[in-house]
């Protein structure tokens, strides 16, 4: 569920990223900057709302230890545990200050923990 709250905000904050970024280049840079980014922002957020369904859908069959539902759910929770990582290491704590990206930075750690907990904990 976390993923798809993730996917949510990410596309709400996409209509933010444009006037951010106009307020803080020079119109050249803007102009060149705002594409990439806002197909970015909108490529992420739609790709995280089946992703989020998607463990919503193996996560009963994962618990009852079916294969495939095991392999779907812990290779998405590995891949949502290196985010948190890699957020860090390629942007620091610059943008703790913007509430959309605290958000976001948040629930992405949230389901990273959530996630991992749940994929590869024990049920008996």
């Amino acid at each position: 569920m976390l993923l798809i709250l993730l996917g949510i905000v990410h596309l709400v904050a996409t209509p933010h990223i444009g006037s951010l970024i106009r307020h803080s280049t020079s119109v050249e840079a803007a102009n060149m900057i705002v594409p990439p980014m806002l197909l970015n922002h909108v490529l992420v957020g739609v790709l995280l709302l089946p992703l989020g369904w998607l463990m919503l859908y193996a996560a009963r069959p994962s618990a009852a230890r079916v294969a495939w539902a095991q392999v779907v759910v812990r290779t998405t929770a590995v891949t949502v545990a290196t985010l948190p990582v890699i957020l860090l290491a390629l942007i620091g704590f610059r943008y703790f200050d913007a509430p959309l990206f605290v958000l976001g930075a948040t629930l992405v750690t949230a389901a990273a923990v959530a996630l991992s907990f749940a994929a590869f904990s024990r049920v008996t």
